[in-house]
């Protein structure tokens, strides 16, 4: 079978509650109608201070402070039951959560075109607590002391108030701003380039962890593929790119290209597909799959968390990264030979869209339900869409797979509820769109699968292409990531060897004819 290694896995949060108030989507489309003054005014109230995000079980899930079997074993709602102190600390297994000003220092760090001013003072502050950050280079910290970076608070104000910039906030006031990037391009405008910005600097940060998680120098990463949900261009080309390289450059990846790839929340899973198959073909040596976050997914959902009382929990911007190299044996393995694609012709019934994710690759490879230890599907913190009226949209999957795995005979009616208990997964990721999508459950089932606890677990990510106006189709894809083989994965490539045996071999032929 193909097969590729999987080597390491970094996710990563950026806490941005007072960005998000802004500039979320729902609150910045609120500020802006002027029509919701009593939710715009009410929504501080219900913002999550940094220390109470840290004592949050989801986010020390999705980091890797604590393990993900602990995590299931947790009293809910976890917004009640805080962790305590010990558990609750800045760095985990995988990644870091990351303070806000912290946060608006990194993006102006990657910034390359003057388009992010800090106040002088904020962003020497800034830069001396980077500094203690482990994973945070030298060279990065530097970047956010940049003169032509820093500018006083008159300067800022006038470059919002006369030049459409927006403001960059930290405890109740303003500290820097986003500049415009174009008097009249749309995507050029403050806004979008602070989302880019974003996603761009909180890729960086999970880059930087997966490549000290792994011990990969920065100078021996070959390829990057970015996947988020961000589309970073000009009025001539809307989404043209280069996530991927704009990330690798700010880790310090010389010697390495990518590109991006896009798909709503299937773009992750499509992206390890790709990568997948580079890697294992031999046309990389190595890929990191990289997503940073989005901006307008923070407070998505608050307006019903504000009406009903609720702590609004949508303040973390997400990130992840996966490295994948050539399987020697020794790792964790993503099977080139079990994916799941939604085709065209498959139809956007839940029925339809789970057959296709999971019983027809399953089938093909002469695998059923019960061979899957884990279905990670979407893994959202029903603490967050709950609320919203989207209900558990983990539970709601692996119900749907269950109902399949009875309809196909692969268990028994009377074992569903216990299929869906011991199968399913429990949601801890942020509602980022693309980061929930499967990709967090890539840590810790690899881990599970270290520690022999299971053998095989599927990532499913499912896109809603509906949003950008060309099609209703739905999209999907899936993927299973299995125990090491021990042994090397045989190269398809054909060698010299192989070349000289294969005329040695015609030439005998001829000579037998001619004979």
């Amino acid at each position: 079978m193909a097969s590729v290694g999987i080597k390491s896995y970094a996710y990563c949060l950026n806490h941005a509650p007072e960005t998000g108030s802004y500039y979320g989507g729902t609150p910045h489309e609120a500020r802006t109608s002027g029509k919701e003054q009593e939710y715009v005014d009410a929504l501080p109230k219900h913002l999550q201070t940094y220390d109470q995000a840290l004592h949050y079980a989801p986010n020390q899930t999705y980091i890797g402070g604590i393990s993900y079997e602990e995590f299931e074993s947790l009293a809910t709602p976890w917004t009640d039951n805080p962790l305590p102190d010990e558990k609750a600390q800045r760095y985990g297994k995988f990644g870091e959560l990351m303070p806000e000003d912290e946060f608006l220092g990194l993006i102006s760090a990657c910034d390359e075109f003057e388009l992010v001013w800090l106040e002088p003072s904020f962003a020497q502050a800034v830069s001396e607590k980077l500094a203690k950050d482990p994973f945070i280079t030298e060279a990065i910290v530097k970047r956010v002391v940049r003169p032509k970076n820093m500018h006083d608070i008159a300067e800022i104000k006038a470059e919002v108030e006369e030049r459409d910039g927006l403001y960059l906030y930290h405890d109740g006031k303003p500290v820097g701003c986003v500049r415009s990037g174009h008097p009249t391009d749309p995507c050029l405008t403050s806004h979008v380039l602070l989302e880019n910005l974003a996603g761009k600097a909180s890729g960086v940060l999970a880059l930087l962890h997966l490549l000290k998680n792994s011990g990969l120098d920065a100078k021996d990463l070959d390829f990057v593929i970015e996947c988020s949900e961000e589309g970073a261009g000009d009025v001539g080309q809307r989404a043209g790119g280069n996530f991927a390289k704009a990330i690798a450059e700010v880790a310090g990846c010389v010697n390495a290209s990518g590109c991006d790839v896009r798909g709503f929340c299937a773009g992750p899973v499509n992206a390890m597909i790709n990568a997948a198959a580079q890697v294992a073909s031999g046309a990389r040596k190595n890929i990191a799959v990289v997503a940073g976050g989005s901006i307008p997914k923070l407070y998505m959902n608050s307006r019903d968390h504000v009406k009903k009382g609720l702590r609004a929990l949508e303040d973390c911007v997400g990130s992840f990264a996966v490295l994948m190299l050539p399987d020697d044996g020794t790792m964790p393995v993503m099977r080139l030979d079990v994916l799941g694609k939604h085709t065209v012709g498959a139809g956007g019934a839940p029925q339809a869209v789970t057959s296709a994710l999971t019983f027809e690759p399953l089938q093909a490879a002469g695998l059923t339900f019960a061979d899957v230890d884990r279905f990670a599907p979407e893994l959202q913190n029903h603490e967050i869409t709950e609320p919203a009226g989207a209900g558990n949209v983990p539970l709601a999957n692996i119900k749907m797979i269950a109902a399949l795995a009875v309809m196909k005979k692969a268990v028994e009616k009377a074992d569903m509820m216990k299929f869906i208990k011991e199968h399913g997964t429990v949601g801890f990721a942020h509602t980022q769109g693309h980061i929930p999508a499967g990709v967090p459950f890539i840590g810790p089932g690899c881990e599970l699968i270290n520690e022999g606890k299971i053998k095989r677990f599927m990532v499913i990510g499912k896109g809603s292409l509906f949003l950008a106006r060309l099609t209703n189709l739905a999209d999907g894809a899936s993927f299973l990531i299995e125990a090491p083989t021990g042994k090397p994965a045989s190269s398809s490539a054909v060698t010299k060897d192989d070349v000289k045996a294969l005329i040695l071999e015609a030439l005998s032929e001829v000579a037998g004819k001619l004979n």
